[in-house]
C-alpha cells in the first residue's frame, strides 16, 4: 500500500514538472542591429550573437536593418555565419538597406519591411583615404562589379529570391521586368520600396522579396507568433572596436612574431623575467583579439598554455629535448592556427574542412616564425656587438688581468643547464658562465674560452 502510494506521488511529480516546463519556457529571440556604417566591428557583433543563439537554442534571430551600406568583405562574413546556423534568421528593415546592407539582407529567407522602408541599389564603390568616391579605370571597375555580381547571384540563391533581381541591384546597366512590366529600366539600379518588395510574382504568387510590413520589430514579433518572447539585443562593445585592430592580419603577425620572440629569449635566459612576461602578454593579446573576433575559444587558450607548460618542462626540467618539447610546440602551433580559423556557430568545429579555410592561418603562423627565427638568428649574431647591447652587460667591469689568466683555459663541469647562461664549478668554485649561444646540459664538462671582466664564456669539451 505503501508502495503504492508513493509511486502515485512520484508520477504526480513528474506529469507537474513536464507540465511546468512545457508552459513556462519562454521563446527567446536574438536582436542583432545592423545600422550606420558596415564595419568588421559589425562581423564580430554577428559572430557572438548567432553564437549565443545557437547554445542558448534561441528561436529565432533578426536582424534590425537601417545602413547606407559598408564594407563588402564584412558583408561577406556575415553572409557566412548567416548560411551556417539553423536558426530561423529574419532581416526587418527599418529605414533603409542599401548595398552591403541589401545584400546581406538577401542572405536571409525573411524580410519584412517598415512603413516608406526601401532596399537595394548594391553596385560597389572604391573609396578614397579621405573618405570620397574614387573614380577608377572602366576594366577594374567592370571586374569589380562582375565579382560582387556573382556574390549577390549566390547570396540570392542562398535566401531563395530571384538572382536576376539581385544582380539587377549591382549593375545599372541590366533592365529587370516582371510578367513584361520593366521594373527597372537601364541606366537606373534597382531600388525597391516596402510596397513593390511585397508584390506577388510567378505561378505560385510568393513575394518578390519582403513578405510583409510591419511598424517595427515588436509588431514583427507578433507576426511571428513571438511577441512573448525575450529579446535579447545586441550592441558594438568598445572591446569589438579594438579587436578590429588586434584581429588585423598584419597586426595578428607581429603579435604572433613578439610572442614567439620573448618566449625563445626567456628561455634562452637563467629565471623569468621581461621576455617571458612580454611573450606571454603578446600571445594573450593575440588571443584577446581573435576571441572577441569570434574566431578563438577557451580550448584554444588551453591548448596554449598547455603548449607553453610542455616546453618549459622540456628546458627547464628534462635535459636535452624529446617528447615534451615536441608535443608543446605541437599544441602551441594548433591553438594559434585554431585561433584564427571560423568556427560553425556554437561549435568549436571548422566551418569547413576545405584547404581555403585553413590557408591563411597557416600562412600566419608558418610565416610568423620563420620570420621571428631569422631575426633571433641575426640578433644572436649581431646584437652583442652593438654598443647599446654592451651597455646592458657587464663588459664595461673593468677585467681584473691576474684573474683572466687563472680562469682562462680551466675545465669543470656546469651546476645547471646553459641555455645559453648559467652556473659551473672550477676547481670547488661556483661561477656564473655563459656559452656562445649553445645549450649544454646541467653535469657537462666544460672549458673556458674566453675571460671579460665577470664574463666568463665556455664550451662543451665532453664529445672531444
Amino acid at each position: 500500500m505503501i508502495r503504492k502510494y508513493l509511486f502515485s506521488l512520484l508520477a504526480l511529480f513528474m506529469v507537474s514538472s513536464v507540465q511546468a516546463s512545457g508552459t513556462n519556457q519562454t521563446p527567446l529571440v536574438y536582436i542583432i542591429p545592423i545600422k550606420k556604417t558596415i564595419e568588421p566591428a559589425l562581423l564580430y557583433v554577428v559572430r557572438r550573437g548567432v553564437d549565443e543563439a545557437v547554445r542558448n537554442k534561441a528561436d529565432a534571430i533578426i536582424f534590425e536593418m537601417d545602413t547606407p551600406g559598408g564594407r563588402v568583405d564584412s558583408a561577406e562574413g556575415i553572409i557566412n555565419v548567416i548560411k551556417h546556423t539553423d536558426i530561423p534568421v529574419y532581416t526587418f528593415v527599418e529605414h533603409e538597406a542599401y548595398s552591403a546592407g541589401a545584400i546581406i539582407a538577401l542572405a536571409t529567407p525573411n524580410i519584412y519591411m517598415a512603413p516608406g522602408a526601401v532596399i537595394g541599389a548594391a553596385t560597389p564603390l572604391m573609396m578614397s583615404p579621405q573618405g570620397g568616391v574614387q573614380e577608377l579605370p572602366d576594366a577594374v571597375e567592370e571586374k569589380m562589379t562582375s565579382a560582387v555580381a556573382a556574390m549577390v547571384r549566390a547570396t540570392a540563391e542562398q535566401g531563395g529570391y530571384d538572382p536576376k533581381m539581385a544582380e539587377a541591384m549591382v549593375r545599372a546597366d541590366m533592365e529587370y521586368s516582371i510578367d513584361g512590366e520593366v521594373i527597372s529600366e537601364k541606366g537606373r539600379l534597382l531600388t525597391l520600396t516596402n510596397t513593390e518588395a511585397e508584390r506577388l510574382v510567378g505561378e505560385d504568387q510568393r513575394p518578390l522579396l519582403s513578405k510583409g510590413t510591419a511598424e517595427d520589430v515588436d509588431d514583427l514579433l507578433k507576426i511571428l507568433g513571438l511577441e512573448n518572447a525575450e529579446k535579447n539585443i545586441l550592441e558594438v562593445t568598445g572591446a569589438e572596436r579594438v579587436a578590429r585592430f588586434l584581429a588585423n592580419p598584419a597586426v595578428t603577425m607581429i603579435l604572433m612574431m613578439v610572442g614567439f620572440g620573448g618566449l625563445w629569449l626567456e628561455f634562452k635566459t637563467p629565471g623569468f623575467g621581461l621576455f617571458g612576461i612580454l611573450g606571454i602578454s603578446f600571445l594573450l593579446l593575440l588571443y584577446f583579439g581573435q576571441h572577441i573576433a569570434g574566431l578563438a575559444g577557451n580550448e584554444d587558450i588551453l591548448l596554449l598554455f598547455l603548449g607553453i607548460a610542455l616546453l618549459a618542462v622540456e628546458i627547464f626540467v628534462i635535459p636535452g629535448f624529446g617528447f615534451a618539447g615536441i608535443s608543446g610546440i605541437f599544441c602551441i602551433f594548433v591553438a594559434l592556427v585554431s585561433m584564427m580559423v571560423e568556427n560553425m556557430p556554437g561549435t568549436w568545429r571548422p566551418i569547413s574542412l576545405e584547404p581555403v579555410t585553413f590557408s591563411t592561418p597557416l600562412l600566419t603562423v608558418f610565416g610568423s616564425f620563420a620570420l621571428v627565427t631569422v631575426l633571433m638568428l641575426l640578433a644572436g649574431r649581431f646584437l652583442p656587438e652593438t654598443r647599446a647591447f654592451q651597455h646592458l652587460t657587464l663588459d664595461e667591469v673593468v677585467p681584473d688581468a691576474e684573474e683572466d689568466l687563472s680562469l682562462l683555459g680551466l675545465e669543470g663541469l656546469s651546476h645547471s643547464d646553459l641555455r645559453p647562461g648559467g652556473s659551473a664549478y672550477f676547481d670547488g668554485r661556483k661561477l656564473d658562465v655563459v656559452t656562445q649561444g649553445d645549450y649544454i646540459p646541467r653535469q657537462t664538462e666544460i672549458r673556458v674560452i674566453e675571460v671579460h671582466g665577470n664574463r666568463i664564456v665556455v664550451e662543451d669539451i665532453s664529445h672531444g
